[in-house]
């Protein structure tokens, strides 16, 4: 678990960086350079088209985890808009309230069955 931890740190910290440093040099308007590259049709939208399929994908197992209560489905919406900074925070903190990657993955009450 602590290499889990430690790779989902890393992937926080580097994504989080990175993050702040093109927000510094292009601002906070990413939705029309999102979809307008989407819409260009070439490799650039077809990686945006493939990462958000992901975050779609995501934010479902984030909402099917937590059995679809509300908090559930406020952190897979906001997953869905905000990426790898919330879900990284999101796995990061389920890995102290788990004993195993099993029930990181299908939660306790999957384990149940």
């Amino acid at each position: 678990m602590t290499a889990f931890r430690l790779l989902v740190a890393i992937s926080f910290l580097s994504i989080g960086a990175y993050t702040i440093i093109v927000i510094s040099h292009h601002g906070w308007d990413i939705f029309p350079v999102f979809t307008s590259s989407i819409l260009s049709m070439n490799w650039s939208g077809q990686f945006n088209l493939d990462f958000s399929l992901y975050l779609f994908l995501s934010a479902i197992w984030i909402a099917w985890r937590s059995n679809f209560s509300f908090l559930g489905i406020a952190i897979a919406l906001s997953a869905l808009v905000v990426g790898m900074i919330l879900f990284s925070t999101y796995l990061f903190v389920l890995s102290y309230r788990v004993n195993t990657i099993q029930e990181l993955l299908v939660g306790k009450n999957s384990l149940k069955n």
